[in-house]
């Protein structure tokens, strides 16, 4: 069984000592992603829908540099600071799982990297 480690430039580098994602056994996992710009890693502005939309873009730079996308998502996990944000994630999160979505959690937690609103990770099909 090989593990490979993920790496691009396109999303945001880890905040610590983790890889963006590992392809491992047929399974692409990746470690969660905030709303941060990839290019200045600043938290974008706008609200949970914008860190929303940034964190599933930077997921999907992440699942293409491993050679696969979000359309191979399999199961999500999303972490929201206020459960209060739902609708407004959700919103934007069926934008990029239109059909046949993947399975999902989501939970409320106290602080998220970054000042973050919302980050999700994701397991996908290699």
């Amino acid at each position: 069984m090989s593990r490979d480690v993920i790496k691009t430039e396109n999303a945001p580098g880890a905040l610590g000592p983790y890889s963006q994602a590992i392809r491992a056994n047929g399974f692409v996992f990746a470690a969660g992603q905030v709303g941060l710009i990839p290019a200045t890693r600043a938290l974008i502005e706008g609200g949970v829908e914008a860190q929303t939309r940034q964190a599933l873009t930077n997921l999907a730079a992440v699942f293409e540099a491993a050679g696969t996308g979000l359309d191979r998502v399999v199961k999500t996990t999303v972490f929201l600071q206020n459960m209060g944000d739902f609708a407004a994630m959700n919103a934007v999160y069926a934008e990029f799982f239109p059909a046949n979505p993947p399975a999902r959690s989501t939970i409320e937690v106290a602080k998220l990297p970054a000042g973050a609103l919302v980050e999700i990770e994701a397991i996908a099909l290699a």
